[in-house]
């Protein structure tokens, strides 16, 4: 049976590029549904072409000036990171007719090759957007509800997204395909992910030899998501040299399977941490990974927490990423212990956001928030404490605890 499209906040962003753009590119780790969300808006307007298939791939690699001839715009150019060589003959096409909007839409799922040929290919000329799985309001079916800190308005919560059920959610993922078929081995299909991942967009990408090695240090960076990042220990883990841990951290955020948290810090005379945090991009995969099966378990186990922070982290990605937006997120912390997990930087305001795994939210949660406010004043915007649970209540002045199903 085939499954119902599920509308995405990214959607408005995508026709509003294609109306002033030559290009368009949408990158996005792989089985996000970029190519669904193409052919969702784009299928009256745009041909379709998919450069997975070999026969398609070779046509191009072949005669690239009689492949574009065959396909002329407006059309859309699936993965086509498998014929990076095509976007010299895009840049050529759009340069005779740079006036048009919306010739090419082109997607990729390996943004480190991917981006490098954009930018150094059609730079002015393309719409760079990101597609990322599901978020909480597009599982929801509110794509468009607004945040909390932009509506001004209470936001009632998701019974879908509240208790054990958020947990099953947590370790399920928010990937398309696993999210929207409760039927699917959860284990099954990320122990899949994972080695489609390594064997189709790692084994591309240069500095990565070893792949039984590149997984351990995908493992080992599981058992630190949410924590400051201290790659000597790592590399003295694997036995391999800090640089070659620095390359193997930036190919997976190329390749969209953890983001960077760096530290928020302003002058104000107080020594501050400055190594960053990691978080992977998705909770299913970080369950998968943390062998966390089982949701009642998971809630109660001494993961919880980290797996609760990296949802709200990537909730916030998220948000900004399906709005066209790049995300200005950082964590705070003093070198005497005093943190906010999430501050979200708006230019004039500064959100703070604590992540906490308990239900039974308490002031004592917002002590971070509060001492962030004493440093950086009337900058600092009203913050949230989100929790699994589902009340929605003002913990202290200025803060107010907030469910995740509301977030």
């Amino acid at each position: 049976m085939q499954k119902a499209y599920i509308e995405r906040t990214l959607e408005a962003v995508v026709v509003r590029a294609v109306a002033e753009f030559p290009a368009v590119v949408l990158t996005g780790p792989r089985q996000s549904g970029k190519t669904t969300l193409l052919q969702h808006l784009l299928q009256r307007t745009h041909r379709y072409v998919s450069l997975e298939v070999p026969e398609v791939r070779r046509s191009a690699s072949l005669d690239p000036r009689g492949f574009m001839d065959q396909h002329p715009p407006p059309v859309i150019l699936d993965e086509v990171q498998n014929a990076p060589h095509l976007l010299s003959h895009v840049k050529e096409r759009i340069d005779s007719r740079r006036n048009e909007h919306g010739q090419y839409i082109l997607t990729g799922s390996q943004n480190l090759l991917m981006m490098e040929q954009v930018t150094q290919t059609l730079a002015g000329r393309a719409a760079i957007l990101k597609l990322m799985p599901f978020s909480r309001r597009e599982l929801q079916g509110r794509p468009d509800l607004p945040v909390p800190w932009e509506s001004g308005q209470p936001i009632s919560a998701s019974s879908g997204f509240t208790g054990g059920r958020l947990w099953d959610r947590l370790i399920r993922g928010w990937y398309p395909e696993v999210a929207l078929d409760a039927g699917r081995d959860v284990s099954l299909w990320h122990d899949s992910y994972v080695q489609t991942y390594l064997e189709r967009d790692v084994r591309s990408v240069r500095h990565v030899g070893d792949l039984a090695l590149f997984q351990s240090f995908i493992a080992s960076l599981a058992l630190r998501s949410g924590q400051l990042l201290n790659l000597t220990d790592i590399a003295r883990d694997l036995g391999l040299a800090v640089n070659t841990i620095k390359q193997w951290l930036s190919v997976l955020e190329a390749t969209f399977l953890v983001v960077r948290v760096r530290p928020y810090f302003v002058n104000v005379g107080k020594r501050l941490v400055k190594r960053p945090k990691v978080y992977f991009t998705d909770t299913g995969t970080l369950c998968h990974l943390l062998h966390e099966k089982d949701a009642g378990q998971a809630a109660s186990g001494a993961q919880a927490g980290r797996i609760f922070e990296t949802a709200v982290v990537s909730e916030v990605v998220k948000t900004f990423a399906h709005a066209g937006r790049q995300p200005r997120i950082y964590f705070w912390r003093t070198s005497n212990g005093n943190e906010v997990d999430v501050v979200i930087d708006l230019g004039a305001r500064l959100i703070p956001v604590e992540a906490k795994a308990s239900t039974t939210p308490q002031p004592r949660m917002a002590q971070g928030i509060e001492r962030f406010r004493g440093d950086y004043g009337d900058r600092v915007a009203p913050g949230y404490v989100v929790h699994p649970g589902d009340v929605r209540l003002p913990i202290m002045p200025g803060v107010t605890a907030l469910p995740f199903g509301a977030f």
